[in-house]
């Protein structure tokens, strides 16, 4: 494991990481293999990988139902290009999508797929597509994009545009676009349902008057729906989607879901946009698509949207490509992850794995530091109290602070693979997870607040 180690920094660049807190303030882990929930470093120690390795993993490592799809279609068609070309694993998982996609009565379904290579260029695909609709339409006033606060949507820079968190932001704020910003439904601190729902619609309400300030101006608005991931976990009731939808059709704005981390059962639905009962106009999946075995991401659009791009000019077609576009390998492994949803009951599994999670969670409400434990589907969160001497205004960030250095290290060596966002613990693990791994992930858990306790 240390030759590793230094062979890594002797040339990685890691993402997401202040590379002078290597190697003494931020371990590294050579992972040797993946099994299941684990990971297996070179020195044989068992890591519970709690964050489904930045939320993708969501069947397990190594799944070998998946693992056989990819090998069997490596022998067939690795790649081709997607352009002029076709391949049964593409059609095949644009029909299998589509079918599953969420719907709503007396809305027109979504209906064509395009395929991108990984979450921010879909956004990215997405936010285009807004646009270019409207100027395809000779509408050229409509150039602006409504985002919430707290929001994260990647960090390509259109994506980086649609995000707040100002630590990512700040400096490049010279090359971002001009987004508009709505207040966040999030429901922290919320006693009960109807306090959730009462900020939902507080913030609906405030939506509407940005809505109605900037009348002609907003092509499209993106969130993530029920929960803001990387913004800390913040969690909001569906009522919030459903005014939302209402808010755009009124205004003649398109709606992007971001269900790039909440999508394929995270939420305890198959999509989250299916708790509000609504159907967006553009639909962004990746992450846990593949069972995070290969990048792929899918956007999904309405047949208006589709049809705003046909013409006999080329400058009017939606001419945004990636080399990877619907790979074979990927798409072979989506279908694979999409089957053991159908032969698994992966959904009904997750419901009975997110009481347990909540059940070995409840006692962790009683540590001092603890501000909140909040949950959506098997989304857990455990917030702390700010530290007193971080005046960050970064809202949530990888690992902030000092304390979270210290907890990272703390659930690492004991077997844990945890990464705090700011004040917030998190648990989102594989589908796969077993009652011992969950005992196992709460004990560690409760043993590194009071680590954090004990240093505060």
């Amino acid at each position: 494991a240390e030759a590793w180690r230094a062979r890594d920094l002797a040339v990685l660049w890691h993402p997401c990481t202040q590379m002078r807190e290597h190697p003494d303030a931020l371990p590294l882990f050579p992972v040797a293999r993946g099994d299941g929930a684990w990971l297996v470093g070179h020195d044989g120690q068992r890591v519970l990988d709690a964050v489904s390795s930045w939320w993708t993993n969501i069947h397990g490592h190594a799944e070998p139902r998946i693992a056989t799809a990819i090998a069997n279609q490596a022998h067939t068609l690795e790649q081709v290009i997607l352009a002029g070309c076709s391949h049964a694993p593409a059609v095949e998982l644009a029909e299998r999508l589509l079918a599953l996609a969420p719907r709503e009565a007396g809305r027109a379904p979504l209906s064509k797929v395009f395929y991108a290579d990984n979450g921010s260029a879909g956004v990215e695909v997405a936010l285009k597509m807004a646009f270019h609709w409207f100027h395809n339409q000779g509408i050229t006033g409509r150039t602006r994009f409504v985002a919430l606060h707290g929001s994260y949507h990647g960090e390509t820079l259109g994506a980086l545009s649609v995000g707040d968190l100002p630590l990512y932001r700040r400096v490049y704020a010279p090359l971002l676009l001009d987004v508009l910003f709505a207040p966040s439904p999030d429901a922290f601190g919320s006693r009960n349902v109807t306090d959730a729902i009462t900020r939902a619609n507080a913030a609906a309400d405030a939506l509407a008057v940005l809505f109605e300030t900037h009348a002609g101006e907003i092509c499209a608005f993106i969130l993530e729906p029920l929960v803001q991931c990387a913004g800390g976990m913040r969690m909001h009731h569906p009522q919030y989607l459903r005014r939302v939808r209402e808010l755009c059709d009124t205004h003649g704005i398109f709606l992007i879901a971001d269900e790039i981390a909440v999508g394929f059962g995270r939420t305890g639905t198959l999509f989250a946009c299916e708790q509000g009962g609504i159907q967006p106009d553009l639909l962004c999946l990746s992450k846990g698509l593949t069972g995070g075995f290969l990048p792929l991401c899918a956007v999904l659009a309405t047949q208006r949207i589709y049809d705003g791009f046909l013409d006999d000019s080329r400058e009017r077609a939606f001419l945004h490509s990636h080399s990877y576009s619907g790979n074979p390998l990927a798409c072979a492994a989506a279908l694979a992850s999409l089957n053991i949803f159908a032969s698994d009951a992966v959904l009904a599994r997750n419901h009975d794995t997110a009481q347990m999670m909540a059940a070995l969670a409840a006692p962790l409400r009683s540590y001092p530091l603890v501000a909140e434990v909040r949950q959506t589907g098997m989304i857990l969160a455990i917030e702390l109290s700010p530290e007193p001497d971080n005046h960050d205004d970064g809202h949530a960030v990888e690992i902030a602070g000092r304390r979270g250095l210290r907890m990272y290290r703390h659930a690492l060596e004991h077997g844990v693979l945890l990464r705090p966002l700011g004040d917030v613990l998190y648990w989102m693990p594989p589908y796969c997870i077993d009652t011992a791994q969950l005992q196992h992930l709460a004990s560690v858990t409760a043993a590194t607040l009071e680590e954090a306790s004990r240093c505060a």
